[in-house]
This record gives structure tokens, sequence and C-alpha cells, in this order.
């Protein structure tokens, strides 16, 4: 494996074809936390992107339902081409505040295997171990991206690659120069993606339906919005 240094634009290991990114938001911050950096998700996305052509981005979150400028930085995600996942904190007896989505990460994984090529995985929760499993036994590549200290060995084991964003932090991180202004990355074209159904989720057998998934497009929102992501909790 390679990196780009002259142009620090993705990783070179190879042709990825199509990619889907499943990024376990809450996972995702408080690693970050822990290593006092700040991630900028559009770069991240990019690095995670590589060479392939982007299929989903995938950004799974709890959320307080009164906290409007975490609302907002939900906002600038999906306008960024992310989409987001959401789930609202529930309160409980110990007075923690707590949302776990690990069941709609590994069904949205397992839903779209053969829609993708590679899977990158944004999180270091062991419990995503047999999912992972599951999604390599169906011929997709995995991949685990976070930070080393944070990831479960297990997890790291069962991928096809690590990606260790600890290693990477330059390429992945809000710096003081960078601009307000975003790029979205280049999706797969609406042609190639084999009459797609997504999930509707109103049923406990999970049903498709023929609707197809549409692409969020937009602009960025004040970077101040973002910031206000250290309001979610952990789901730990």
């Amino acid at each position: 494996m390679q990196f780009d240094m002259a142009t620090n634009s993705s990783w070179q290991f190879g042709h990825r074809g199509r990619v889907a990114v499943f990024i376990d938001g809450n996972n995702l911050f408080h690693a970050a936390r822990f290593h006092n950096l700040d991630i900028d998700y559009n770069k991240l996305l990019r690095v995670l992107l590589g060479d392939g052509r982007l299929l989903r981005a995938f950004f799974y979150t709890g959320v307080d339902a009164g906290a409007e400028r975490q609302q907002g930085f939900l906002l600038w995600m999906r306008r960024n081409g992310f989409r987001v996942i959401q789930k609202e904190l529930k309160t409980f007896y110990d007075g923690t505040r707590k949302a776990n989505l690990d069941v709609e990460i590994a069904v949205d994984m397992l839903s779209l295997a053969g829609r993708y090529d590679t899977a990158v995985l944004v999180s270091g929760d062991e419990d995503f171990v047999y999912a992972l499993n599951a999604v390599a036994y169906k011929g997709c590549r995995v991949e685990v991206a976070g930070f080393r200290s944070n990831t479960a060995p297990r997890l790291i084991d069962v991928s096809d690659f690590f990606i260790d964003l600890g290693d990477i932090a330059d390429l992945v991180c809000k710096d003081s120069t960078q601009m307000d202004e975003y790029d979205i990355p280049t999706f797969v074209p609406a042609g190639e993606m084999m009459n797609e159904r997504v999930l509707d989720r109103s049923s406990k057998s999970f049903r498709r339906t023929d609707d197809k998934v549409a692409i969020d497009s937009g602009f960025a929102e004040d970077d101040d919005e973002v910031s206000e992501y250290v309001r979610v909790s952990d789901d730990n």
C-alpha cells in the first residue's frame, strides 16, 4: 500500500470498484476526541474512496431532537453526499443517554452487498465482526477504518485491509487554512445502479420497495454548525 504524498489526494491500493462507506458516527466522534482530533468528513470520504467510485456514504448517529445546532450539522452532512440515518437518544435510569444503531449498520451493509465491490466500515466496535464476515462471504472486499488504539483487534483481523486514521490524521482532519466550500465526491452513474431498491424499514421483515435512492446534493453550511457535533453522546 502506497500513499500519494505529492498530491495528498487518495489511497493507492489497486482498483476498488464501487465503494460503500458506513460510518458509525458516535464511535468515530469519541475515538477522534480521545486523540484530540477534529474530523473533516469531506476529507475523510475522499481518502476512503481512493480510486473507487462512491455508491453510497452512510452516516449513523444518535441525535438530540432539541439540539438545533446538531441538526444543522446533520443537514450539512446530507448536503455533502452523506445519507444520514439517525435515532433519537434514549435516557436510561442511570441518566445516561444512548442510541444504538448497530442493527441498522449491519442490515444496510448486508442488503447492499453485491451492489458495491468494496465496503468500508468506519468503526472500532467488535460487535460488527460477524456482519463484516458475512459481507466478505458474499464476495465483497471489506475494509475497516479507525484509530488502532480504539479498534477491536478481531475487527481488524476479519477485514481485508485496515486504515489507521491515526497514521493519516493530517489528511482527514480540519486545518486552520481550509476553505468553507466543499466539493461533493463523484458518485456511481445512475445507469450502473442495476435497478437498485431501498429497504423499507416499516415492516419487521424488511420488505423492499421499488423506490430508487436519491442522491443528496447542495452546499455546505457554516463550519460552526459542524463543530457542534460534540453534543452527540457515546453509545458505549
